[in-house]
């Protein structure tokens, strides 16, 4: 078992930043994920990245604004978003697994964070 906290969301305006932190509570070789679920819609997949950072996945709609990156050191995985858009407003959860199927699924992870409120005006 390992328990996800997520910190750093927040209100900003469009055209903003903000970095989300997600700190496990233990050390394993988990795959990491951010996904979100905007108001009213579907949880969607925003990025992932393997135990070793050696694959990485985006989105298509976060693509050259959004950036994963983890720290095995501090068990902690993070997600620097730039160009912030009100489309991006959602809860976004962070999630791991040790060997999901798919990185985008969420249905192959089976552990999950309690979400962090992120809201962009325009």
């Amino acid at each position: 078992q390992v328990q996800l906290v997520e910190s750093g969301g927040g209100s900003v305006q469009a055209g903003g930043s903000l970095l989300l932190s997600c700190a496990a509570s233990a050390s394993r070789n988990y795959h990491m994920a951010w996904f979100r679920q905007p108001p009213g819609k579907d949880l969607e997949f925003v990025a992932a990245i393997t135990w070793k950072g050696s694959t990485i996945k985006y989105a298509d709609s976060v693509k050259g604004r959004f950036a994963i990156s983890r720290d095995n050191g501090k068990n902690s995985v993070y997600l620097q978003m730039n160009s912030l858009q009100p489309e991006d407003t959602a809860v976004y959860y962070c999630a791991a697994d040790d060997q999901p199927s798919r990185l985008d699924a969420d249905s192959e992870y089976t552990f999950w964070g309690q979400g962090t409120q992120v809201t962009v005006s325009s």
